[in-house]
């Protein structure tokens, strides 16, 4: 893949520089929606003949679908309209340029991109790709993305896209050997509260072997993007595509492992949920949710990309939709989710010991109107929690909502919730689920002993002895005496 090197210092100028001084890289440029910001970071450098062998932006739409086609969902800035394009122009390179193919890496980029709309007040957002070849004759291989552009204005996010337009061509030439550097050199030259990138996905013969979850993970893990979802089919979903404007219910816990609780907190909670008279029954998505920030993990502990994979897989493998953020709080996971859903119904499923740490001050000392300002931003009008009992090991004694313990000077935030139905007690199938004891079950696998099946759903279970998870030791087969 010939010197592949990340340099932090280089600016969309040199970036762009060193392509075009590169003679077997060749192709072309689709730009829809926002100008041609990308290409023209290569007009500016030097020797772009050497590397553009068109620019093109097919703006007005009855144009663009005499080129590219009608798309059935009537979008123009959607997935299927951006592979579109770069089949079209990349395979363009290949028909009539078929004698600079033994020297020749062709690619071909394209983006189709809607900015902020400052009347709708919609947010800039779009898809970017570049398909490409990384030697002549070489397998074609495809990475794409897509973007949230948060600038005040358009012409900002017009720059923006311009500068990750070109730092994704040169990664896809210069970084393929290393997916940190890779992602990491997206952002080069952009602060990174401009541009979001809530999915990147590579493919073809030469990346085989990458993992387009593990990816969609790193940027999480990063910073660059706030949450990725997998459906039950393990495939990588857009949020923003899946979530818009549905009545959203969430589960949200560390399922490690998922438990039989677990499962009755999602009957519960979804039978409750369809019983809310403004939850449209037709528009409602049911989802499980990780943090890779978890408030109460040790501090200094490192993240474990594949136990989050591994968590993910069982959740999938039981039929469920899987979100994995970095929100922290649960009112920066109601934010988040308020903005996709457009203020539809939101419910929250939460065991009743999560709910005494949302009532815990010191983890909002951070907040200059401290839990007042949580409570706030938590509980809107859309916001509703679904509380799962639990009991008390010790006495046996089940607790509520109505008996957590709260102190004296915070029960009056207990009481607003009771008298403005912000909290909901869910009944449970069988008594024997509140006393299910996650880590407790962990430990029990951890350590081999037997019975631990019993508190896990019977494929979980299986999920797990298969690929020895959670520090299950490996089974040892006796080996039989002739």
């Amino acid at each position: 893949m010939g010197n592949q090197v990340a340099d932090k210092s280089m600016s969309a100028i040199e970036k762009a520089s060193r392509i075009n001084e590169d003679r077997s890289i060749y192709g072309s440029f689709a730009e829809i929606g926002a100008g041609q910001e990308t290409a023209a970071h290569f007009f500016r450098a030097s020797k772009s003949s050497g590397t553009i062998a068109k620019t093109m932006s097919a703006y007005d739409m009855k144009f663009s679908d005499a080129i590219y086609g009608t798309e059935a969902s009537g979008r123009y800035v959607c997935k299927p309209r951006l592979e579109k394009m770069l089949h079209k122009e990349f395979n363009l390179c290949q028909i009539r340029l078929p004698h600079l193919s033994a020297t020749t890496r062709f690619f071909a980029f394209a983006n189709t991109v809607a900015t902020i709309d400052l009347e709708s007040k919609s947010q800039g957002h779009g898809w970017l790709g570049m398909r490409f070849q990384l030697a002549p004759e070489g397998p074609v291989n495809e990475v794409i993305m897509h973007i949230q552009m948060h600038d005040p204005e358009p012409i900002l996010q017009q720059e923006a896209l311009g500068l990750i337009g070109i730092n994704l061509v040169y990664a896809c030439f210069f970084l393929t050997h290393d997916h940190e550097a890779f992602i990491d050199s997206l952002v080069d030259n952009l602060r990174q509260d401009r541009i979001e990138v809530d999915l990147l996905s590579f493919f073809g013969e030469d990346f085989k072997e990458v993992d387009n979850r593990l990816i969609s993970l790193i940027l999480v893990r990063k910073g660059l993007s706030h949450a990725t979802m997998f459906g039950p089919e393990g495939d990588i979903l857009l949020p923003a595509d899946v979530l818009y404007k549905k009545n959203v219910l969430v589960l949200r816990g560390r399922f490690r492992p998922p438990t039989t609780q677990n499962l009755d907190m999602l009957r519960m909670g979804l039978k409750a949920f369809r019983q809310e008279p403004d939850v449209e029954k037709e528009n409602m998505f049911l989802m499980t949710e990780l943090t890779l920030n978890n408030l109460f993990r040790k501090k200094g502990s490192q993240i474990d990309e594949k136990d989050f994979m591994d968590r993910a897989d069982i959740l999938c493998a039981a039929g469920q939709t899987v979100m994995v953020s970095n929100f922290s709080e649960y009112f920066r996971l109601i934010h988040y989710l308020t903005k996709i859903t457009k203020k539809r119904k939101i419910g929250i499923i939460l065991g009743v010991h999560n709910m005494i740490n949302i009532f815990n001050e010191k983890y909002y000392e951070f907040l200059p109107g401290g839990i007042l300002e949580a409570f706030g931003r938590l509980f809107g009008n859309n916001v509703k929690m679904y509380l799962y009992p639990s009991t008390r090991i010790e006495s046996g004694e089940v607790t509520k909502f109505e008996n957590m313990p709260v102190p004296d000077h915070i029960r009056p935030l207990k009481n607003y919730l009771i008298a403005n139905n912000r909290v909901a007690v869910l009944p449970y199938n069988d008594d024997k689920f509140l006393a299910i004891n996650s880590e407790e079950v962990l430990k029990m696998i951890k350590e081999g002993k037997k019975g631990w099946e019993e508190f896990v759903p019977g494929i979980v279970g299986r999920i797990i002895q298969e690929k020895s998870l959670f520090g299950l030791p490996e089974q040892k087969s006796e080996k039989i005496k002739v």
